[in-house]
């Protein structure tokens, strides 16, 4: 049994209905991509005639502000922190909280753990 393909032909638009469909583009809050879907055409498509005709499709970035200056350092109090000879982990996600207390003699061990834990 022999399949054959279907011959891929080209679609021609006439001029109207590129001139039609990149006069909608250029209206002001305009998607290229949805009025080329609207009209069963890639947005690709509808650029490319838009550079022939030299029109400069529209962009939809918006500009952000700049800031002149870095905000300020923020100092937070901080509890002393308490000396002892062991590693402590606190990790908390939503309601629940996990403290762990390790001796600083295993960190390697505590680390290995912690890392096969976050995976």
């Amino acid at each position: 049994m022999e399949i054959q393909k279907p011959g891929r032909r080209r679609r021609h638009h006439a001029e109207e209905f590129k001139r039609a469909v990149i006069e909608a583009c250029s209206e002001p809050g305009a998607s290229v991509a949805g009025i080329a879907m609207a009209n069963s055409v890639n947005a690709n498509q509808v650029r490319r005639w838009m550079r022939e005709r030299g029109i400069e499709p529209p962009t939809r970035r918006v500009s952000m502000p700049v800031l002149e200056t870095a905000p300020a350092f923020v100092q937070l109090p901080m509890a002393p922190a308490a000396v002892s000879g062991d590693i402590r982990i606190e990790i908390r996600r939503g309601n629940t909280a996990i403290k762990v207390e390790w001796p600083v003699q295993a960190s390697g061990d505590c680390a290995a753990w912690l890392s096969n834990w976050l995976r």
